[in-house]
Formats: structure tokens, C-alpha cells, sequence
């Protein structure tokens, strides 16, 4: 009775002192004093969790600020340079400082971008009408180059993929009937219209976070997603049996130009990125750089064929478009864009061609002048 009574009383104590009664078990002992632990450890997580948000709020007042600051310095140099045009005939020396602003002004250019690496970027018009007004820029150099590997991977996954079914397909075709394997080709096709989406919203966030992806190339996945998804709804007929072993071929083919353009490329672009001639950010495309000169170019003669081939399919689905038999809509645009892609591909090839070699022509032309120049003026001993 005396041993209830105390017990009693020490509950009553701990309910008054607003503590929890003690156990005499050591298991529940033990649970307790963890949770003791777990209590304060907690209490340092807020702490650590307000202070995480302060620094956050005074990380958004900093990155606004710089923001403005490159945007306002931008535009005082702009106006600058207007007032620099606008100076009438200047002596040499008026020239002097005038060039030496100028280098300054393009020096800080270069400048701002390294600034902007880790400053927030607006997405463009595709990126918000896409994932609205949600921010993707990556603020860590680590995670900016995480994301450019995972990209690189994507593609040649999806090339490999696209290689082994087009294989499969086109073999296929000669040892079974077209029409009872229709769905696979339609598997396929709409692999290629998602992997062209998927590639279009990352390339646009690689270009937010400071990769170089301009002109044609950025353009080209945008018109072959076209290509695909009209190729996909293009209904089983005479013109789609008569046209598919080719476009087979076709994509077989594509499939493994990418797959050793990644590579060729990629060692193009490690072996640049050491001597500090490219950008981190800098990938691997779909056609042919300048910066690909640093190597054998061989990748060229490939890449051609391909060209040559979107012409060939183009002319034969005209051809398909002026038989009696064909009555769908999809031969003839799908002739027009594979012109496109045709000529958009050829002419960017060779004006890289003919820049890359104008410029060569300029050093040589360059070097050998200065290697070879005598001077007209006997020197006065």
C-alpha cells in the first residue's frame, strides 16, 4: 500500500511540473533519454533552419542587386560606345584612349559572363510556356556540368535505342509481313517524336545555364520533331509501304552518325576544355563546329551522306505525291521537310567550312608575313 501510495504521489508530482512520470523499466529508460537526445538535436535543426532562411532571403537581395548592377553597367557602356562613334575625326592620341575604353569595355563584356554563372537567368518564351514561370537555373558550376553529362548520356542511350529498333524493323521487313508488324513502326516513331521533345526543353535549359546552342542547330530538333509526329499519324497505305524500308534506312543510319558523333565529339571537346579553348558548358551537336577542326575531321564524309540522304528521301516522296495512287497529306510535307532539313544542314556545314577555312588562310597568310618580312631599310650601324 505504502509503495502504490508513493507512486501515486510521484505521478502526481511529474503531471503538476508538467514532466513525464519515470519509468522503473531500463528499456523504456533508455527510449526516453534517446528522445531526450532527439530533442535537442531538433532544436539545433531550428535554429540551423532560420538561419538557412535569413541567409536565403539575403541571397535573393544580393543576386537582385547584381543582376541590376550588370544590367545598368551594360547600359552605361552601350551608351558609351555611342558616344566613342560619335566623335569626329580623332587625333592619334584621341585614338589611343579611345581603343584602350574599348578593351576595357570588352574585357568587362567577358567579365559579366562569368558573373552570370551564378546569378539567376529569366527562361526564354519555349521554357515558359512549357514549365511556366518555374526557375531552372543551376547556381553551382557542379551541378550545371552533372546536368550537361546527364544530357550527353540521354543522347546516346536514345541513340542506341533508336539504332537497335530501326535494325530490327528493317530486317524484319524481309522476313515477315509489313502489315502485321505496323505498330512497331509506330512505337518507333514516337520514340523519335519523344526523344525531339525531351531534347528541345533540355537543350533550352542547357542554354539558360550558359551552354552555346545557337542557329541551325538549336532549329534542327524542332523541325525533326515535325518530321516525326507527321510520320507517326501518317496512315498504312500504298505511299507508307512504298516508302518505309528507305525511311528504315534512314533513321538506322541517323542513329549511328549520332552515336560516333558523340564520341568523335566529346574527345574533340575534353581535349579543348584542357588547353581552355571551350566553354564547360560547351556540347556536342547534331552537325559540324569549327572547334571540331582541332582534330581529324573525319566525321565529315558521314555526315554528308546524311545530308544527301534527306535529299533522296525528299525526292522520292515527291515522286510518291504525284502518283495517282498516293491521296495522303503527309507525302508532301514531309517531302518539303526533309528539304529543309537538307538544305539547313548542307548550307550550315559548309559556311562553318568555308568561315574555318578563311581564317586558317588569314593565319598562314599571317605567319608566313612575319616570319618572312625583310626590312626595306638597311639598318644604320
Amino acid at each position: 500500500m505504502d509503495t502504490t501510495k508513493d507512486d501515486d504521489r510521484q505521478k502526481n508530482d511529474a503531471v503538476a511540473n508538467n514532466k513525464p512520470p519515470e519509468s522503473d523499466n531500463p528499456l523504456v529508460k533508455s527510449v526516453i533519454q534517446d528522445m531526450e537526445d532527439l530533442d535537442k538535436d531538433y532544436m539545433e535543426l531550428e535554429l540551423d533552419n532560420e538561419h538557412y532562411k535569413k541567409k536565403l532571403e539575403e541571397v535573393k537581395v544580393l543576386q537582385k542587386k547584381c543582376l541590376s548592377g550588370i544590367a545598368h553597367q551594360r547600359y552605361r557602356m552601350k551608351k558609351i560606345s555611342e558616344a566613342l562613334k560619335a566623335i569626329p575625326n580623332p587625333s592619334s592620341v584621341d585614338r589611343a584612349c579611345m581603343d584602350e575604353a574599348h578593351n576595357k569595355m570588352t574585357k568587362r563584356k567577358n567579365t559579366f559572363r562569368d558573373f552570370e554563372d551564378h546569378l539567376p537567368h529569366k527562361n526564354g518564351i519555349y521554357l515558359n510556356i512549357i514549365l511556366g514561370q518555374v526557375n531552372i537555373s543551376l547556381l553551382n558550376k557542379e551541378d550545371k556540368y552533372l546536368y550537361k553529362q546527364d544530357y550527353e548520356r540521354f543522347k546516346l542511350t536514345l541513340s542506341y535505342i533508336q539504332f537497335g529498333l530501326s535494325l530490327i524493323l528493317v530486317f524484319a521487313n524481309y522476313l515477315i509481313d509489313f502489315t502485321s508488324i505496323r505498330w512497331a513502326d509506330s512505337v518507333l516513331h514516337f520514340l523519335l517524336v519523344w526523344y525531339y521533345c525531351t531534347l528541345t526543353i533540355r537543350e533550352q535549359i542547357l542554354i539558360v545555364n550558359g551552354s552555346r546552342i545557337k542557329g541551325w542547330w538549336l532549329l534542327h530538333h524542332f523541325v525533326s520533331t515535325a518530321c516525326s509526329a507527321i510520320t507517326l499519324i501518317w496512315p498504312d497505305g500504298y505511299s507508307y509501304q512504298a516508302f518505309r524500308t528507305q525511311y528504315g534506312w534512314f533513321i538506322l543510319y541517323i542513329a549511328f552518325v549520332q552515336v560516333l558523333q558523340y564520341y568523335y565529339q566529346k574527345g574533340c571537346l575534353y581535349r579543348l576544355k584542357c588547353l581552355g579553348q571551350r566553354h564547360d558548358m560547351d556540347i556536342t551537336v547534331e552537325g559540324f563546329m569549327s572547334w571540331m577542326f582541332k582534330g581529324l575531321a573525319f566525321l565529315l564524309p558521314f555526315l554528308f551522306f546524311a545530308y544527301f540522304f534527306q535529299l533522296y528521301n525528299s525526292i522520292q516522296l515527291y515522286k510518291l505525291y504525284t502518283d495517282p495512287r498516293c491521296t495522303e497529306w503527309q507525302v508532301p510535307v514531309l517531302s518539303v521537310i526533309h528539304l529543309v532539313l537538307f538544305l539547313g544542314n548542307m548550307t550550315t556545314t559548309l559556311k562553318v567550312l568555308k568561315q574555318k577555312f578563311t581564317e586558317d588562310m588569314k593565319n598562314k597568310k599571317k605567319f608566313y608575313k612575319n616570319k618572312y618580312r625583310f626590312n626595306s631599310k638597311p639598318k644604320v650601324m
